[in-house]
């Protein structure tokens, strides 16, 4: 599976170009190594507003395949009410590590 990426705690319009970068970096990485599923961590996420989800969104509209492995209350919370709870898919998320399940 290799190594995941760890979203920030704050993720939000005023870390979004940092944050988009990081990702960036981190999947093009990712991709070299031949990675076909990449793993985002968002379960120390404290702060999200609707910039921090259009960055997820974009990378699912680039076609890079990924998926959500934990999330926490804040998170799992912004993903519904935006309306993105397919993201949440409880076959991935690690709720024994305090990832929060749907």
């Amino acid at each position: 599976m290799g190594e995941r990426f760890e979203l920030p705690a704050e993720l939000n319009i005023y870390g979004a170009l940092e944050i988009r970068d990081t990702l960036l970096a981190w999947v093009a990485e990712q991709t070299a190594k031949g990675r076909d599923l990449l793993s985002i961590s968002a379960r120390d996420v404290s702060e999200v507003d609707g910039s921090g989800l259009q960055l997820l969104a974009a990378l699912s509209n680039s076609g890079t395949p990924w998926r959500l492995v934990e999330a926490s209350p804040a998170f799992v919370q912004a993903c519904r009410t935006i309306g993105l709870v397919d993201w949440l898919d409880s076959r991935y998320l690690n709720t024994e590590t305090g990832g929060a399940a749907p």
